[in-house]
């Protein structure tokens, strides 16, 4: 065994040298290796930051979500011609609705057995203030559930309790970036800061997390760092209610639409449903839509979004462009070993003197094969780990300047170093092979 060892060590040993001798030649030949190990590392970086960016979303928008908002098409009138029986034909009658209000909300809550949390949310910008220092910030009114449907913590301070939602306290919690600017490294819990003409107490402080600039705000992501939370009720008493209009503006509204006026007349700006299984989410956003219906006088004044389904449809066409994507950079490893192959090919017909005087002074076939074997396989390899450093600084420059999230994994890695390799022993084997076969008395003829 240990001469066996030493021999063909001696034959891995002679093809380490005709690559030293042929460093050109080697080069080349490991260009298609280099090459196609990037682009599979660089491409299923890619894949897999996507992949991640997508399950941020999801995170983000919370799992079985359903987001209900104003349509902005039909708010408060639609004319429609009565012809039932006991009025006059052509007598125009009007449609009447309120849009989203908190009824509509309690009216979820208390009717779908399927749903699990019901979350209402006015979202209105005012300036906050404290010692002199201004900022523009969101100012949202909504309820404790919020928190666990976007799955959002807190790094200091309480939730709002129940009475505090009830009577509709000035309490907030603020955001991480209000609180450096407007407080620095003091304690905000029990202070207060001034929003519109109210004054209101720090409860808590959310957690800073990182935002994807490329989530959709139609889906309710959206970064918290810039808002001050309160309860919704706060909202409608202390700040704005939508649904209170004066009788100046009754003959401005003329029974037109929210969008016709270039006013929202919605009391709420959208109202999350979580769905306590996502076998439900289909059938409870149908019956969300006909509740409703009934509710608005049957008017279409409202969307119903499921951002948990989009978000995994568009994971599946992502996965689709990965696939596609990974495919076209194996075929390009494939390219190199058939490069590879070629040009093994070509030493060996150049080498066949060389063959015939190994095999004249005692080499076997097996010595012959093991050769010409150990140069391929040693190509493909150097040229695996230089396709791994070109691959990961590929993905760093792809992050870098076009701003498309990559993720390296370990296993991308050790599936185009595992490929690379393979390939420089599959395509290695027929040059070697025909290396093997050469008549010796033939070879040193030439």
């Amino acid at each position: 065994m240990k001469r066996m060892f030493q021999r063909y060590l001696h034959d891995i040993l002679i093809g380490i040298e005709a690559i030293q001798t042929n460093k050109i030649k080697s080069l080349l030949t490991a260009l298609g290796i280099i090459f196609g190990v990037a682009a599979v590392i660089s491409m299923l970086a890619i894949g897999n930051g996507a992949e991640h960016e997508i399950l941020e979303q999801i995170k983000m928008v919370g799992v079985n979500n359903i987001i209900i908002s104003p349509s902005g098409t039909v708010v408060a009138g639609e004319e429609s011609q009565n012809q039932a029986s006991g009025e006059e034909n052509g007598v125009s009658k009007k449609k009447f609705s309120k849009g989203l209000t908190l009824l509509d909300a309690e009216a979820i809550e208390e009717v779908l057995p399927t749903v699990a949390r019901v979350c209402p949310l006015i979202s209105i910008n005012y300036s906050a203030i404290l010692n002199g220092r201004s900022k523009p910030v969101t100012l949202e009114g909504t309820n404790n559930h919020y928190f666990d449907l976007f799955n959002i913590s807190l790094q200091d301070g309480t939730v709002f309790n129940e009475r505090q939602q009830e009577k509709g306290y000035p309490v907030c919690i603020i955001g991480d970036n209000i609180k450096n600017l407007f407080f620095g490294q003091e304690d905000p819990i029990g202070k207060y800061i001034k929003t519109g003409e109210i004054w209101l107490r720090v409860i808590g402080v959310v957690e800073r997390r990182d935002f994807t600039a490329s989530a959709s705000d139609e889906m309710g992501i959206s970064s918290t760092d810039n808002k001050i939370f309160i309860p919704v009720k706060t909202m409608l008493l202390r700040f704005r209610n939508r649904s209170l209009v004066r009788a100046d503006e009754i003959e401005r509204m003329s029974y037109q639409s929210g969008s016709a006026t270039g006013e929202n007349l919605n009391q709420l700006d959208k109202i999350i449903v979580q769905v306590k299984e996502t076998e439900q989410l289909t059938v409870t956003s149908e019956i969300l839509s006909r509740l409703l219906l009934r509710r608005h006088n049957d008017l279409y004044d409202f969307e119903i979004t499921i951002p948990e389904l989009l978000l995994k449809q568009q994971q599946r066409t992502k996965n689709i462009f990965n696939i596609v994507l990974g495919v076209i950079a194996g075929i390009s490893l494939i390219v190199g070993g058939i490069g590879i192959m070629n040009i093994m090919l070509s030493s060996v017909m150049e080498r066949i003197r060389e063959i015939g005087l190994r095999q004249a002074i005692g080499a076997s076939r097996n010595d012959i094969i093991v050769q010409f074997l150990a140069e391929s396989t040693l190509i493909s390899v150097v040229g695996g780990f230089a396709g791994i450093i070109l691959g990961i600084t590929l993905s760093k420059i792809i992050t870098a300047f076009f701003e498309i999230k990559t993720i390296v994994s370990l296993f991308s890695i050790v599936i185009a170093f595992g490929v690379s390799a393979l390939v420089g022993i599959t395509f290695g084997y027929l040059p070697a092979k025909r290396a093997s076969d050469q008549d010796p008395v033939e070879s040193l003829r030439q």
